[in-house]
């Protein structure tokens, strides 16, 4: 797999509790824009509208050398679940208040996929605790190897 794009706030401001890989419904020129790595997923989640998965909030820059037909890089982006994910995804926004958000694009063989991720928000204090244990870990990791 090649990683095009990563959401590193995501991973930061949110607990993950389950992932998903979904795939993307694109656009010509959105496919070369993406395999150029003109991705971000800073301020984009995951809508369950009419049944259906969305991703709301990305941006795919426009292809450089494409012409008029260029695609709008803001636009709502399908998201191909099966129905139970979709199902799952949607009971647990709604009923238990997690959040969907984007943790990646990647290729997967010729397919772009995303990796989605229920989450739930952290507070401030389970950042400075993770910061704290990210600091333990590298440090212990650094005695290990005998600097």
């Amino acid at each position: 797999m090649t990683t095009l794009a990563s959401n590193r706030r995501a991973r930061h401001d949110y607990e993950i509790l389950d992932r998903f890989e979904a795939g993307i419904v694109l656009q010509g020129t959105e496919v070369k824009s993406v395999r150029a790595g003109k991705v971000q997923l800073r301020d984009a989640y995951v809508s369950v509208r009419d049944g259906e998965a969305w991703l709301v909030g990305s941006h795919i820059s426009p292809y450089t050398h494409g012409n008029l037909a260029n695609h709008d890089p803001d636009r709502d982006r399908k998201l191909l679940l099966h129905r139970r994910e979709i199902d799952k995804i949607f009971g647990r926004t709604t009923l238990q208040g997690l959040t969907c958000v984007p943790l990646g694009v990647h290729l997967k063989g010729n397919k772009v996929k995303v990796e989605i991720a229920l989450a739930r928000g952290k507070k401030l204090h389970d950042k400075r605790e993770a910061e704290r244990e990210r600091i333990q870990r590298r440090e212990a990791e650094d005695a290990a190897s005998g600097r």
